[in-house]
């Protein structure tokens, strides 16, 4: 990739030549092609593919220090590797939803309105009972899910405030009861396999895998989910009902 120089004040980088100060102007520079995100060559086999994107994700974490939108971005590039894109750069922040595929639509409900009725968890007409009496937006409704959004920022760009305490997968949480539908959770520390088989998702770090879900948030203090939450004081942004 050939890189320009130009003069300016503000950039980072800079290097002299002869009497005059050069920099590099970052602004200028296009995104890395996939293979590059994930540090590899681009006839990397299969293998090596999904080896250094495992490895990646895990340097990319928010549990080792990481940050949600660098695991977005190894994680949309070893996508767009996937899908068959070649070596060409992009800017994965451009990259559109292909055409024909609509936005996953979640249908939420608030555990706390169960008590409230008499409902229990594993009701088969759970949704139905909630759409027909009339709930509080914030605590039965409808929301679609962009692409690259988990389930909790889905929710919060919507103006809902889910509960949440770490924002990286390290505690319950943020955690819901996904009843209708499929999510991919990007990892798991903390729920254990019984755990994951009855449903249980965390809001954080997981995505719609299908077009339509119906979840149950606000799920924390069940058992075996309320010994894994965190206190949310702990960090500064957290959001909890406690």
């Amino acid at each position: 990739m050939k890189i320009g120089f130009v003069e300016t004040e503000s950039t980072a980088v800079s290097r002299a030549v002869g009497d005059r100060i050069y920099a590099l102007d970052f602004l200028t520079l296009r995104v890395k092609s996939p293979f590059d995100i994930l540090g590899i060559d681009a006839d990397a086999d299969d293998a090596e593919i999904v080896a250094a994107y495992r490895q990646r994700v895990k340097e990319a974490h928010p549990d080792v220090g990481g940050t949600a939108r660098e695991f977005q971005r190894i994680k949309a590039a070893y996508e767009r590797i996937q899908a068959g894109y070649g070596t060409e750069e992009y800017d994965e922040e451009s990259v559109e939803e292909p055409p024909g595929r609509q936005k996953p639509e979640v249908e939420f409900l608030n555990y706390e309105i169960l008590d409230d009725y008499g409902w229990e968890i594993d009701d088969d007409d759970l949704f139905r009972k909630a759409a027909a009496v009339g709930l509080d937006p914030e605590d039965y409704g409808r929301f679609q899910v962009e692409s690259n959004e988990s389930l909790l920022e889905a929710a919060e760009n919507r103006g809902f405030e889910w509960p949440f305490a770490c924002r990286g997968g390290a505690c319950a949480n943020c955690a819901v009861a996904v009843v209708g539908g499929e999510t991919e959770m990007f990892s798991n520390h903390v729920l254990s396999s019984e755990m994951t088989d009855r449903g249980f998702r965390l809001s954080c770090i997981c995505e719609p895998a299908t077009d339509d879900m119906q979840v149950i948030y606000n799920v924390k203090h069940l058992p075996g989910l309320d010994e894994l939450r965190l206190p949310p004081q702990q960090f500064g942004q957290a959001s909890s009902d406690d």
